[in-house]
């Protein structure tokens, strides 16, 4: 069982929480939570069980528990009760501070938006600690790691970042441009839901743009997706941009890609591609495609980093137009969570090949969720190769009427909401 800590609890923070118990709730523990001081505890448990654009947890048991004042410790303000369980949420400001020694904490997924260098997430190690992930794009050279990409180079690095949302639909479908044509120069404009980190009304930020309503324009501003998409890709070091776009939708983001390509190609090679790559053991669970004429609506709740629209795929010679959807929030909490399994299974340091070598004999043992979750099949922990991790592989899960292939290692702020973009 990997012992899992979250520290900062909106939006990603609570949907890696929720990812956990509806997919990997039989080898990943949720243990200790550092939530902020926004809410009381009451509000936290609220917060988890509603939620406005996944619905309600209904499944299972939650409930909270407040502490008498004298038995408070460690700024810890009660309990989330999950199943009979009890989770104990803290109000800790101080990472220092938190109990994670005691707690036994493998990993940390860092989703609070204040730490993003290796000198404030190492205040976890400290803490007692074992691993860091951080959701969000890193402020100095914390190793970049992206579940399809260039995740299998994972060396057992007690801190690293998922980078972004956008970092981790963009960097798959780049990777594939690469690897099958040779790019020359590309740029991407992100169309992406708001966050939290704007406005619901004009209001005063350091982003003129983003001080302006959310719901009520269309506020173009800045992304460092595509050059952390290059810390994952060396080969789009210098010849890959973007902006982003912010629209009134809560969820449900595209990303628009121009590529100039080393060499001409068409419409049909270009989709037969992903077509291919999109079925290959490396993008399962991470990209998928679709020809449907689909809405940004249609894609909520959908695991995948990325899911290609084949039907918009334009090329004149060797000029491309990719066009993917992503749900920015719980596509981006699959991979967050996958990744700090892809560490808790590494704690002691082994790289990733060293793990598959090892694993390579081995039969797998099939296991069933209970009945009041998806149907699913799992690899026992020491079964598994971490080829097989780091890509995301769980033969026959469906979430959400989404057919794909998910983790097979499983049970199961944004400043207290952080955008990942």
């Amino acid at each position: 069982m990997i012992r899992i800590a979250i520290n900062g609890y909106g939006r990603i923070g609570r949907l890696a929480h929720r990812v956990i118990l509806e997919k990997f709730y039989d080898r990943v523990e949720v243990v200790g939570i550092n939530a902020g001081s926004s809410t009381d505890i009451k509000g936290w448990m609220y917060l988890l069980k509603y939620d406005t654009t996944y619905g309600p947890i209904l499944t299972l048991k939650i409930d909270s528990e407040t502490l008498d004042a004298a038995n408070v410790q460690n700024n810890q303000i009660g309990n989330l009760i999950i199943e009979g369980k009890k989770i104990p949420v803290f109000s800790q400001k101080d990472p220092t501070l938190l109990p994670w020694k005691d707690l036994n904490v493998d990993v940390v997924i860092e989703s609070t938006g204040h730490f993003k260098s290796q000198d404030k997430l190492q205040a976890h190690l400290n803490a007692g600690a074992r691993k860091v992930v951080l959701s969000a794009p890193a402020k100095d050279e914390i190793p970049t790691y992206v579940l399809g990409v260039n995740a299998n180079n994972y060396k057992g690095e007690n801190i690293i970042s998922n980078a972004s949302c956008t970092t981790n639909c963009i960097a798959p479908v780049a990777k594939i441009m690469v690897d099958n044509f040779g790019v020359e120069k590309a740029m991407m404009t992100t169309i992406h839901g708001y966050t939290s980190d704007q406005r619901l009304q004009d209001g005063g930020h350091k982003d003129y743009r983003r001080a302006r309503a959310a719901s009520q324009n269309i506020i173009p501003t800045s992304t460092g997706a595509t050059e952390a998409a290059a810390k994952t890709l060396p080969e789009l070091a210098g010849i890959f941009s973007g902006i982003a776009v912010r629209v009134p939708v809560a969820t449900g983001s595209l990303a628009d890609f121009t590529f100039v390509l080393k060499r001409e190609t068409t419409k049909d090679e270009v989709n037969s591609i992903f077509k291919r790559e999109a079925q290959s053991q490396n993008y399962k669970g991470v990209l998928e495609v679709s020809e449907d004429p689909i809405v940004s609506s249609d894609i909520i709740a959908n695991p995948n980093s990325s899911i290609v629209d084949l039907s918009l795929t334009q090329v004149s010679g060797n000029l491309v137009k990719v066009i993917a959807w992503y749900d920015n929030e719980y596509g981006y909490a699959n991979r967050l969570v996958e990744e700090a399994i892809m560490m808790g299974l590494a704690r002691d340091s082994r790289s990733a090949e060293e793990v598959q070598r090892q694993a390579e004999n081995l039969e797998p043992k099939a296991q069933n969720f209970p009945e009041s979750t998806e149907s699913s099949t799992f690899l026992d922990q020491e079964q598994v190769s971490n080829q097989d991790l780091v890509n995301g592989i769980n033969e026959n899960q469906q979430v959400n009427n989404y057919a794909q292939n998910d983790i097979a290692q499983a049970k199961p702020e944004e400043k207290d909401d952080q955008p990942t973009y």
